[in-house]
């Protein structure tokens, strides 16, 4: 029996006691991320998954999503969804009842999802539609939405934002990935990844929280990882596999997660802005890595009354101390 073990990225902490009950009642790796996410994706407070994510850029929310299994590396995976909520469910639907298939995207995957009953629902409320206005507005935060000072990248991408905005006349109407990664009691681990993507994105655009190897990536025999903050930096990098490959030749998580994102950060980028990692190991050891000071990630054991916060290791800029 393995020690059941529950860890997420920042704003997971709401669907993490979930998931921690679901591995407490014998639930398997799967139904705890799955468990877990949901409640993030029904958060209207957050802005970055599910309902209440920021929309793209003709003002239409388009979500990703994916769960994969350490014991044979299976993945499913949803992108561009429209008009579902729960899109991680969708992505386990694909992973259990798809298996021929690992990625469906926009009207395939609404397609899947209505065969299989699957919920819909009105993704953009009055808030996120407001929130939006707002980050297309000159603004000193980060696009990136863990609540940072924005880097010369995120001024850049604001910029080319609003120009594509104008050019698609999106009618009326901060993003942040959503990591959660289970151990259970059997030794199986799942990593599940869930976002609305880069707000005011071009319509169709798809990150890497639906790619395995770049946002997502599980092996049993080293561990699991995932990514959130600029995805195309993360698929070019290979960000989510190079993290377990580098657990597998010995690293610790987090020092596996700093390495993979230092690699990442000698990739040539106008739009530049934070990218984070986290990971977990079969043995239960974890970390995490970012690039600004402060950030930090989420831990359940069954002994935890409510989500631990631990830090994650921070990159730091060429030639500093």
């Amino acid at each position: 029996m393995h020690e059941q073990v529950i860890i997420g990225s920042e704003r997971s902490e709401v669907g993490l006691p979930a998931g921690m009950e679901a591995l407490l009642r014998g639930g398997s790796a799967l139904d705890a991320v799955e468990a877990a996410m949901r409640v993030c994706e029904d958060n209207p407070a957050d802005h970055y998954v599910g309902t209440a994510g920021l929309p793209n850029a003709r003002g239409v929310v388009e979500l990703d999503a994916s769960v994969m299994l350490g014991s044979g590396r299976q993945f499913g995976a949803v992108a561009a969804l429209q008009g579902y909520p729960h899109p991680i469910s969708v992505a386990r639907a694909v992973l259990e009842k798809l298996p021929q298939h690992s990625l469906l995207v926009g009207e395939g995957a609404a397609l899947f999802a209505r065969e299989n009953g699957f919920e819909t629902a009105d993704l953009l409320t009055d808030e996120s539609r407001e929130q939006w206005r707002k980050q297309v507005a000159d603004s000193r935060e980060a696009v990136e939405g863990e609540n940072t000072e924005a880097t010369d990248g995120d001024r850049r991408y604001r910029e080319s934002a609003l120009e594509l905005i104008r050019r698609l006349a999106p009618h009326d109407g901060p993003w942040g990935t959503i990591n959660i990664i289970a151990l259970d009691a059997r030794g199986e681990m799942c990593v599940g990844v869930s976002t609305s993507g880069y707000p005011y994105k071009y319509p169709g655009r798809v990150g890497d929280s639906a790619l395995p190897g770049a946002g997502n990536w599980c092996d049993l025999r080293a561990g699991g990882a995932a990514c959130t903050g600029r995805g195309e930096l993360s698929m070019r990098g290979g960000t989510a596999r190079t993290i377990v490959d580098l657990i597998g030749a010995g690293s610790d998580p987090a020092q596996a997660c700093l390495a993979a994102l230092a690699d990442a950060a000698t990739l040539p980028d106008e739009y530049r802005s934070e990218l984070r990692a986290l990971a977990l190991t079969p043995d239960g050891r974890h970390g995490g890595a970012a690039g600004q000071e402060g950030s930090v990630y989420a831990l359940m054991t069954p002994s935890s009354t409510e989500p631990e916060f631990r830090p994650r290791e921070v990159l730091r800029p060429r030639g500093s101390a």
